[in-house]
């Protein structure tokens, strides 16, 4: 019987080592797991700050070349330059406005888009400097309404509008398509069609899903920018 409830002893002493060994390893598992978390918290604030805060790289005037009109880069980062030329402009049915040298493409576009069942029209064509600033204003008042201080609600507004200045609306090589009517289902079907086929016509998606740490901006599947059939075309089998 004593060397029974020895062994038993001994058996449990060496469970509760075990156990104790397990707990520890957990505990330090834990502070590990804490710390990783913390870090990259850290890292994607940090991110955030760069790219959404006045702490932002400085912005510059983008590089303009005659040549290669359609591959200026515009973004929170690249400001319209001075010497860009007034935009010769193509006012479409609806009185929205493009630069007169893409609208060609994006006729065929359209053209390819009603004959697949769609019904697509620009919602936002050329725009102003004044009227790009009017949009700004705007959303900053949204957000201000929604108890956001001014810096914040700035912040905030400009995920979603163009800085002045900085607007591939303001140069007109960019559009935001929709469906007539902007009913939900058949927004999501023109994007999607955009999303497959637009390149061919020489635009893409602007401001893709996930990429708003390249563009400055949020997901916004209906804005697209013509850049040419060729670059396009390279651009989306780039992924």
């Amino acid at each position: 019987m004593t060397g029974s409830c020895g062994g038993h002893a001994a058996q449990s002493f060496a469970v509760f080592r075990m156990r104790r060994a397990w707990t520890a390893m957990i505990r330090r598992a834990a502070v590990l797991i804490v710390c990783v978390a913390a870090v990259a918290l850290a890292a994607s604030c940090a991110g955030r700050f760069m790219h959404w805060t006045p702490f932002a790289r400085e912005r510059t005037a983008a590089a303009y070349d005659p040549a290669r009109w359609n591959l200026i880069v515009v973004n929170r980062w690249h400001a319209i330059p001075s010497e860009y030329p007034q935009t010769e402009l193509t006012t479409l049915r609806n009185g929205q406005q493009v630069d007169a040298r893409i609208y060609p493409d994006l006729q065929r576009m359209f053209d390819a888009m009603r004959a697949d069942g769609l019904d697509p029209e620009v919602t936002a064509g050329f725009r102003t400097r004044d009227v790009q600033q009017r949009l700004m204003d705007e959303k900053v008042a949204e957000y201000r309404g929604k108890g956001l201080p001014d810096a914040a609600a700035r912040v905030q507004a400009e995920q979603w509008v163009a800085i002045p200045g900085t607007s591939e609306h303001e140069i007109g090589l960019a559009v935001d398509v929709n469906a007539r009517g902007r009913a939900t289902d058949a927004n999501w079907a023109v994007y999607r069609w955009l999303a497959a086929n637009a390149y061919r016509y020489g635009l893409i998606l602007r401001c893709p899903d996930g990429g708003s740490a390249m563009t400055g901006n949020g997901y916004e599947p209906w804005h697209y920018r013509y850049v040419g059939a060729d670059a396009a075309k390279a651009m989306f089998a780039s992924g």
